[in-house]
């Protein structure tokens, strides 16, 4: 009886350092952008579901944006059309916009609600153009000083949160693929998942946004050092924009904008550790880089508490 006491102990003390976790975070909403290695690991990918369904269980309601960068290079490659990126983002030909919506609405996000709703009738997938969720105008990069055609790529106008809101209010997990309709045509447009998942988060009035990487989070002085910064204010962060990586910048702005619009920590995390949601939520350390709004309260740890 005794051993079997010792070895449960340590499953008991994990509880109860989740506990201030759980009670702070309990009612509210959570942005999780789905992304990187942990979409494509099928390990990866199903602990990332369960970690969702923990979330739900334990009175958060969990949102999830996703992009499906691998998949949609695959299937062009499929029918023949060529990738090219220009300033970092997809350049998107009516032709690979339709390998676009077909890849995130019929594929990746199939599969991810499928994957959520083995453990229960929770997830409901939609797409920004569903209910008018995510609005968005041509984005046009500039190059060199040039403003650039790269087609079906948009720049987010509007959200509507309402269908979001609605799911949660009845107990279901939104999915949510990153395809805008647009403001003035009537054309779709491919947006930046960082980009959605930031916007939807500020909108929804969420506690945090959580964006899935294949790093550990910012790091203090790549390549110089692999020290990873813990937290940082919005004013740290973005004077730091200029020295990102092209693949960083989109998630650090969204950080950027989600903690400057309302949202109350905003966290890198490496998809690449199974569960790495619950270890950055429920634990006093997190494995990530935290955001936080320039005005922060107290901390444990040396992150919010």
């Amino acid at each position: 009886m005794s051993a079997r006491k010792h070895n449960a102990l340590p499953k008991a003390q994990t509880l109860i350092e989740a506990l201030p976790w759980l009670t702070r975070h309990r009612g509210k909403t959570v942005v999780v952008k789905f992304g990187g290695n942990a979409m494509v690991d099928e390990e990866l990918k199903a602990a990332f579901a369960q970690d969702v369904v923990f979330l739900h269980h334990a009175g958060l309601k969990p949102v999830v944006v996703h992009g499906g960068g691998p998949q949609i290079n695959a299937a062009l490659d499929r029918h023949g059309l060529v990738s090219e990126f220009r300033a970092g983002l997809r350049v998107t030909t009516p032709e690979a916009m339709d390998v676009v919506r077909m890849v995130l609405a019929g594929q990746v996000q199939r599969e991810l609600v499928g994957l959520l709703n083995q453990h229960g009738p929770l997830a409901v997938g939609l797409t920004g153009e569903d209910a008018r969720t995510i609005t968005a105008i041509k984005h046009q990069p500039r190059i060199e000083g040039e403003l650039v055609d790269i087609g079906r790529v948009g720049e987010i106008t509007a959200t509507d949160t309402g269908a979001i809101e609605a799911l949660l209010a009845d107990g279901r997990i939104p999915v949510v693929s990153s395809i805008a309709r647009s403001e003035d045509d009537h054309h779709v447009y491919n947006v930046n998942a960082d980009t959605a998942a930031a916007a939807l988060a500020a909108a929804l009035g969420a506690e945090t946004l959580m964006v899935l990487t294949d790093v550990e989070g910012l790091y203090e002085d790549w390549p110089n050092s692999d020290e990873v910064i813990s937290k940082l204010t919005a004013t740290q962060l973005e004077k730091l924009l200029p020295e990102l990586s092209s693949g960083m910048v989109p998630k650090m702005e969204g950080c950027l904008h989600a903690v400057r619009n309302g949202v109350t920590t905003a966290r890198v995390i490496d998809g690449r550790v199974p569960h790495s949601i619950l270890l950055e939520i429920f634990t006093d350390e997190g494995i990530g880089t935290m955001v936080v709004p320039d005005a922060t309260g107290p901390t444990q740890g040396g992150r919010t508490a």
